[in-house]
């Protein structure tokens, strides 16, 4: 049924919106014929010629050669190509090329719009025309409306009274105002540039005016990429800018590439001009985005774990670049480069610059290639330091290059698998030590069964260096003499016996799985091993994820060998989608790796006892805990935990974390001569906390991470948040207690309101 709508100006826009949803398809109409026309170019298409001919159906046609007209009547559809015109009647004028179409009017152009009304005059191919109660569907479920609309050489339509939502205006109650609309007193629709322009403009709410603008541009909804102004950003207070504002400016250069540019100017600093580029091509891709300004920001000098850290006069012209390219060599091979460079962390934290806070930014390039169970990259690093008050800059290391090749062959006539590995590097420090090494590692791991259920998996593994190194008398190393050249090579056979006992059970299973290791390996370690570097094996970790590993190092400088056997006891009980696992375990070592971090739960022939417990009851609970014992006093060295609770509704995420010693300081100073820093010995033991509820499109949430060493908060915050089919709002709330570089904490607060298809208008404090 046809809904009629009111005439009244001040409720004609958003009923005409709600009159969208009442247009419905047309069935086909019982006359065909073929005439030519003047075309129906569309809007947005190509306007058609004279000569192009048109195809109509309706359920009736009439010819009145003396008047030169021509009526279609009855579920009328005339279509030109990709350009279609629906309407209960037609009557197209010969004599001064005018088509009026009336009743149900329904143009639908080749790019996807659909325009609505309930009388139209067109020509010359559409391009020229009037339309009365015009409303039109566009991509992302843009919805237009205007009283009147007039259209001028296919490139242009004017609108009168025009109201814009990209909201659902079909519900029960068809004749309320959508969410939000904009309400314009007369509105542009550029089909050429494909942009919108509304003037004397407000923005509704629940069809109450809550903004006005005099103006306001918009691009169509269809368009993906175009060149203009973009929404900024504004705070009112922030820590170290003051009051600052934003407006970005969007350049798509074409379709491959743009250009975005972000002046800002604030009250307590110089301005800054940040500029993006981004280009893709048939084989990659580049982004780069860099920043210059002046700041104006004092740095004063500071305290951090007692030592001082002198003030820098980092004040003037300051910038950064962040860039990513990576292309395609062929099929096999790709490269690429990460380049991140700062002129000052200062400068990162004063602007609010992404990388703030972390203790390095890092650049490489490489090239690397993928093959049928091969992985080759070469590569070369470089490290900037953040943290000043952690970190010597000098100290860090240039990796010129280093290379990687993996290789796993498939399995042999005996179900063996063979591969091998190395890694080979360049490592030079201004202050530091300054070495290189080349590594082969082989490994052969062979699974087999017997006729009692035993699962047995040996394993032949060769590691094998050799370095040559100066300065090992410097960090990270400290070692007693200078330089060396050395190497190792380390065999080692191990075999792995696993048992499981399986009962089916109702609904379910339940698996006890006893698990022996045996790995026999020359003797290593010990202070013969300090005139060889240590790049990659400066933290050991011996959990329950470490426990059947070749190797507890975290790489190869450092080996575990000499005699020792793993133990542990798996079991799992699975029941109608709930699930218990478990795992405890211990390693007991005829030879003492020295080289091992004290206190990590390695330094007695009888290991720390580790376990792990998983279970998940019901869908809404689920929790992981793991924990290392110390095996005489019970004393708990390590310990970390999950948890998850709830529904949508109501939710509840948590999290612990607690180790014996800070290992991160343990290399902060020598800890042969000196022993190791203060930091060291304090515990780290930090808990998590999140609660959160959804229901509907609302969302309401709040964390915290509380350090319970020192009894004092790391960070709290919150977040509230609506959605629904075309709006969001959000408010989130941050709070750090930390201190990094000598800033002592700091609070932002971040209002985002998001209107679909029109853009996001963000508040910063």
């Amino acid at each position: 049924m046809r809904r009629h709508v009111a005439r009244s100006p001040s409720r004609r826009p958003a009923l005409l919106l709600a009159g969208l949803c009442a247009a419905a398809a047309m069935p086909w109409g019982l006359a065909r014929a073929q005439i030519s026309l003047p075309g129906l170019g569309g809007a947005k298409g190509t306007p058609l010629s004279r000569n192009e001919p048109v195809t109509f159906r309706a359920d009736s046609v009439s010819y009145d050669s003396k008047a030169g007209l021509v009526t279609w009547t009855g579920h009328v559809e005339i279509w030109q190509n990709d350009h279609v015109l629906r309407a209960d009647r037609v009557t197209f004028d010969r004599n001064t090329n005018v088509a009026a179409a009336s009743g149900h009017v329904a143009i639908l152009e080749p790019d996807g719009q659909v325009l609505f009304s309930d009388y139209a005059e067109l020509t010359q191919g559409m391009r020229e025309g009037v339309m009365t109660d015009m409303r039109a569907l566009l991509a992302a479920n843009g919805k237009l409306a205007a009283n009147g609309a007039r259209r001028v050489d296919g490139r242009v339509n004017d609108l009168s009274r025009a109201v814009y939502t990209s909201c659902k205006v079909c519900a029960q109650h068809p004749d309320q105002p959508p969410f939000w609309q904009l309400r314009a007193y007369d509105a542009t629709d550029d089909l050429e540039h494909k942009r919108l322009e509304y003037r004397d403009v407000y923005i509704d709410m629940f069809g109450l005016p809550v903004f006005y603008l005099p103006f306001f541009s918009t691009p169509d909804p269809s368009v993906k990429r175009q060149s203009g102004f973009l929404l900024g950003q504004f705070s009112p207070s922030d820590k170290h800018l003051g009051t600052y504002a934003t407006l970005p400016y969007f350049w798509a250069i074409n379709r491959d590439s743009d250009l975005t540019l972000v002046p800002l100017v604030s009250s307590r600093t110089g301005p800054q001009l940040t500029a993006a580029y981004r280009e893709r091509f048939n084989t990659g891709l580049v982004h780069v985005t860099g920043a210059v300004a002046y700041d104006t920001t004092n740095t004063p000098g500071f305290f951090d774990n007692g030592n001082f850290v002198a003030p820098v006069n980092d004040k003037g012209v300051q910038g950064y670049v962040y860039s990513h390219a990576v292309f395609d060599l062929n099929q096999y091979w790709r490269y690429g480069a990460d380049i991140n460079l700062a002129s000052s962390a200062n400068y990162l934290r004063d602007y609010r610059i992404t990388g703030y806070g972390a203790d390095v930014l890092t650049s490489s390039v490489y090239a690397e290639g993928f093959g049928a169970g091969a992985y080759s990259r070469v590569d070369g690093t470089f490290f900037q330091g953040l943290n000043t008050g952690v970190i010597n800059s000098s100290q860090l290391p240039f990796v010129l290059p280093r290379y990687t090749y993996t290789f796993t062959g498939a399995p042999d006539a005996l179900g063996g698998r063979s591969s091998l590995y190395t890694t080979d590097f360049d490592i030079y420090r201004p202050n530091g030590t300054s070495d290189q090494r080349l590594e082969l590692g082989l490994n052969y791991d062979r699974p087999f069964r017997n006729t009692l259920g035993q699962l047995y998996d040996v394993t032949l593994h060769l590691d094998s260096e050799v370095y040559k190194a100066t300065k090992l008398d410097l960090v990270p190393n400290y070692s007693p003499v200078n330089g060396a050249t050395t190497g190792q090579a380390l065999p080692t056979v191990a075999v792995k016996m696993r048992w499981p006992f399986v009962r089916a059970l109702p609904n379910g299973s339940a698996i006890i799985e006893p698990i022996v290791q045996v790995i026999a390996a020359p003797n290593s370690g010990n202070s013969t091993t300090r005139d060889r570097p240590n790049e990659d094996s400066l933290d050991t970790e011996f959990t329950d994820s470490t426990l059947f590993s070749l190797n507890r190092h975290e790489g190869v400088d450092r080996l575990d060998g000499g005699l020792r056997a793993n133990v542990g006891l798996h079991g799992n009980w699975s029941f109608d989608g709930h699930q218990i696992d478990a795992l405890v375990g211990e390693s007991y070592q005829e030879h003492i790796d020295q080289n091992q971090l004290p206190d990590n739960g390695l330094s007695t022939h009888a290991s720390d006892i580790v376990s792990r417990l998983s279970f998940i009851p019901t869908r809404w609970l689920d929790f992981t805990v793991r924990d290392r014992l110390d095996h005489e006093t019970g004393q708990t060295h390590f310990a970390d935990g999950l948890v998850s609770a709830g529904v949508p509704l109501f939710s509840v995420s948590g999290g612990y974390v607690y180790n014996y010693r800070s290992y991160y300081y343990y290399y902060n100073q020598n800890p042969y001569t000196l022993g190791p820093a203060a930091a060291f010995f304090v515990p780290t033991n930090e808990a998590t906390l999140g609660i959160s509820s959804t229901y509907k499109g609302y969302h309401v949430g709040v964390f915290g991470r509380r350090d319970l060493a020192t009894n004092q908060f790391v960070a709290v915050g919150g977040d509230v948040s609506y959605t629904n089919d075309c709006f969001i709002f959000d408010v989130s709330l941050n709070r750090r207690y930390t201190t990094i570089n000598g800033d002592s904490g700091d609070t932002s607060i971040l209002f985002t309101v998001t209107f679909k298809t029109l853009g996001t208008f963000p508040i910063n404090g």
